[in-house]
Parts: C-alpha cells; structure tokens; sequence
C-alpha cells in the first residue's frame, strides 16, 4: 500500500497504517472505507431514557458537519476546512515521503546493496536484504538529505488534487442521510445501506484517482531516476510537455487501471467484511453499564463497548484487505515507469510490458506479486540473483 496513494496516508489503506504503504494510500482509501462506520448514530428511543436523566438532544449527522446548514464544513467555514484538509495532507504527506521512495526503488527491483547473513527464528541461515533505514542512508549518502524528497512537488499536488475533488463531489452531490443499522433483524436494509453508501464512496474516489493519476505518473518517475542517475524528468511542466510529447494523452494514464481496481476491490471487501462481521458477532447490549443508561459520573451515556469494537473492525479490516489488494498497487506503479526512456523501466530491472496484465503474469511466475510490501525483514527469494555461498 503505498507509493501510489493520492491519500493522506500513505501506508494506511481504510484507517489502517502499514509498513506495506496505500502511495496514497493514503487520503483516498483510508477515508473512503471507512465511509460507513462515520454516520453518527440517533439518539435511543425514549422508553430506553434513564428516568432520571432527560433525552439529551439529537446531535448533528457527520453529513450535515460536512456540508449542511451549520456544520464545521457549511457555509463560511468551507473554505477554511477544506483548506485545513489539504495542509493536514501536505503536512503527513510530505513526512511519509522517504517511506514510500524507498519503497518505490525496491518495488522496481534497485538493490545497490548486498544482502546481509542472518539466522531466521528456527536458527538458520537466511539472507536479508537492507532495510529501509539502511536504503534511506544510502540515498542520503549519495544525493544528500535533501535526495529523500524526490519527486515531492508532484505529489503534494496529486494529494491535493484528489482531496479537493472529493470535498466538491460532495457539494454537488451530496450522500443521502443515511443511518447506521446494527440490528441483525434489520440484515437486509442494513446491508443496502452498506451497498449505497460504498458505491458512493467508490464514485468519488475513482473520479479523484482519475483526475491526480497524471502527477502521480510523473512522482513515480522523478523518483526511479535515482536508479540510472538521469535528469529526464526536473519539474512538474516540462514532464507535462515530455510525456505529452512522446506517449501521448495515454501515456499520463498509465498504470490507471489496476489502481482503480485495488481501490474499488478494497473499498467492497473493507466494508462489506466489517459490515458482517459487526451485524453478526457484534453483540449491541455490551455497553459500560447495565442497560446503556450511563451512570452518575456520566449522565446520559449512549455510546457502547459496541462502537468501540466497530471502530477496531474497520482497522483491522484495512489492514487485511490492504495486504490482499497490495498486488494492484505493485504493478499500477510499475506500469507507471515502464518502458518511459529510464534505466529503471527497461531490462535488466524490468522487461517491457504490453499491458498490466502481462506486467502480473510475469511477476507471479517470479513470485514477486508482493515485492516491496515490507521495508524491515526483507529475506532474500528464493528466484533471487543472491545466494548462499
């Protein structure tokens, strides 16, 4: 999950933050799968009201906060919060930058160093490739501290792109109210609800993915030209004029179409395995105190032990999926640097790809589908160059 994410946070693909990245997810995914848990719920029915406790009053729907009459995002405030959204995602995109370069290198295959001999937890002998503290000093040797942030401009504004696109869709069209619904007699309804809700959120963020796909493209590229040390790819408008010039209008978009099937097969497998999971072994009655009623030190208490798991399902959920879906994510950023007049898109690194189905046969046959997913305990393959002498 990684380099690729036109989202906050990088290696954190439904709220989940991951060593394997989600390039952005970040942004993107983290926020939209866990579109179904962010409805706030009613208040309960009177007859569940302590008596001596009035109903506090119901509290506004996180739909309204975002863009209704009186909401953080309503208004006057719009600007200033969607402006405080982008700096939020500057800010975490720009930390997490040497974590998804270097992530990157080892995705398109650069080892510029030899493995190292170690002893696994069965104590035998094994090889492991450095990791990422090791490759971030290497770069910092080579290009200085300042070389961890290539191909950082491109991606602030991919990030910013994408999160401006999705606060507009929901100006002009915005979700219907939708309520959460937990009760396993309410199956059906709650399970359209979830459907509704998630083709919402796999709108918008297919349309963002689209529209910041053209700067990621040429992120991915400023950043392998560590690989062959080339000066192809300098700033945002002359790789504009470059791609245009040799690929094409297509040539932004390569390496589009697995991205968009990792984020639509990530969105319906997070929400729909936490949707079932939550509705069947979810119990709502376990709550802080008998009967949900709050207590004295905490009159009118309505929030269970319930939510508190709910929100922990839709963690772990992310974190799941994301590893299942972390292939597409692999190959849409390989496509993105292939066969484009740099060292690290042509052999020996990689063979030139017809398509990006081509592009995961041959990592399968390799057995290579997961190569970069992890940057600390990376074992040297056994289809590795590298062996034990």
């Amino acid at each position: 999950m990684g380099a690729s994410d036109p989202e906050v946070a990088p290696w954190a693909r439904g709220g989940a933050a991951g060593m394997a990245g989600a390039g952005a997810g970040a942004g993107a995914r983290g926020g939209a799968a866990a579109g179904v848990e962010a409805r706030a719920r009613d208040p309960p029915p009177a007859h569940r009201v302590h008596p001596r406790h009035p109903r506090p009053a119901a509290q506004p729907s996180a739909r309204r906060m975002d863009g209704g009459s009186g909401g953080l995002g309503s208004g006057d405030n719009a600007p200033t919060t969607e402006a405080l959204f982008v700096a939020l995602g500057a800010g975490v995109t720009a930390l997490s930058h040497p974590l998804l370069y270097v992530k990157l290198l080892i995705q398109v295959g650069h080892e510029p160093m030899p493995p190292t001999l170690g002893t696994n937890v069965l104590g035998r002998k094994v090889l492991y490739l450095p990791s990422f503290f090791t490759y971030a000093k290497y770069i910092v040797q080579v290009d200085g501290k300042i070389g961890l942030f290539r191909g950082l401009s491109p991606r602030l504004m991919s990030n910013a792109l994408s999160t401006v696109t999705r606060g507009s869709m929901k100006k002009v069209f915005p979700p219907d109210e939708i309520e959460q619904v937990s009760n396993k007699d309410d199956m059906k309804t709650s399970l359209k609800k979830v459907v509704k809700e998630t083709s919402y959120e796999m709108m918008m963020q297919c349309v963002s993915r689209m529209l910041a796909h053209p700067l990621h493209v040429i992120s991915m590229r400023c950043m392998v030209q560590f690989v062959g040390r080339e000066a192809k790819y300098s700033g945002v408008l002359s790789s504009i004029g470059k791609i245009f010039k040799e690929e094409g209008l297509l040539g932004f978009f390569v390496g589009l179409i697995p991205h968009l099937l990792g984020d639509v097969v990530f969105l319906w497998g997070c929400n729909l395995l936490a949707h079932f999971i939550n509705a069947y072994l979810v119990d709502d009655s376990v709550s802080d105190t008998p009967g949900g009623l709050g207590n004295d030190q905490n009159p009118g208490s309505q929030f269970s032990q319930a939510l508190a798991i709910r929100s922990y399902t839709k963690f772990v959920m992310g974190i799941a999926v994301s590893m299942l879906t972390y292939p597409f994510l692999l190959v849409g950023d390989l496509m993105a640097v292939n066969n484009c007049g740099l060292q690290a898109g042509l052999p020996p690194y990689s063979p030139v790809f017809k398509s990006w189905i081509h592009c995961w046969k041959y990592l399968s046959v390799q057995g290579q589908l997961f190569r970069g997913s992890s940057l600390l305990f990376r074992r040297v393959s056994s289809g590795s160059c590298f062996a034990l002498e």
